[in-house]
């Protein structure tokens, strides 16, 4: 297997986690928060696909999927927000009153992730799309952080999800 099929792979365990959590949830569930300020599992959900979403985009120099699912989802929030640095109060905002609504954006995120990775080669790895930090971020540093950021709110999600009333 080569790099690109690796990728590949971990995305789509990324996709097939997303589906799991937010399988049989309903509004409420979505927007259960944990102790009443923890992150809920919509804004979650949200969040990570809206990372994968940005970040993904910004290493192919393309738009966002989220400029097509923006609407559909009432929110007000532009390209710009991901979620990163929400108060307590952003995160209450995020309502989402229907999982499809969730895995249909990730779903087209993923697809736009598989068409970038369809153009990664060893080239793009190390080309370097970030030179604020030392050393400079490279697409595939970049990569390997999406993957691990979708991975630590997939879990977050299941957690939550777990706490929820049977």
């Amino acid at each position: 297997m080569d790099v690109r099929g690796v990728l590949t792979e971990a995305f789509g365990r990324v996709t097939e986690l997303y589906d799991g959590v937010a399988d049989g949830l309903d509004e409420q569930a979505l927007a259960h928060r944990p102790g009443g300020t923890g992150n809920s599992i919509g804004w979650l959900l949200w969040h990570l696909a809206r990372v994968q979403d940005d970040h993904v985009a910004d290493l192919a120099r393309e738009s966002q999927v989220w400029e097509q699912w923006q609407e559909r989802f009432g929110l007000p929030n532009g390209t710009d927000d991901i979620g990163y640095g929400h108060t307590s109060e952003q995160v209450d905002a995020i309502r989402i009153a229907d999982p499809a609504l969730l895995t249909g954006y990730h779903r087209e995120v993923t697809l736009a992730t598989a068409r970038y990775l369809q153009t990664v080669d060893e080239r793009e790895l190390e080309r370097e799309v970030d030179q604020s930090w030392d050393p400079p971020v490279t697409a595939g540093v970049r990569l390997v952080s999406i993957i691990g950021d979708c991975l630590q709110h997939l879990g977050q999600a299941a957690y939550v999800k777990g706490l929820l009333p049977h």
